[in-house]
């Protein structure tokens, strides 16, 4: 088994992007395990850093389209 502490997204989807952080979403408004809003939050700032999108909402946006 190969040891990794990085994965690369170039592979995934918009929509499978967008289903990950809805899933996340979710998750944390059932369980209140701040983790998952933690993650949620950590993986659209990096999103939005790595596409130099301004803000959280328009890489929502450009998820959902």
């Amino acid at each position: 088994m190969i040891n990794f502490d990085k994965i690369s997204i170039d592979q995934i989807s918009k929509r499978d992007l967008l289903v990950i952080i809805q899933a996340l979403d979710f998750t944390y408004e059932q369980t209140k395990i701040d983790e998952f809003s933690d993650l949620k939050t950590s993986i659209l700032e990096e999103l939005c850093a790595l596409a130099e999108i301004p803000n959280t909402d328009e890489l929502i946006k450009l998820l959902n389209s």
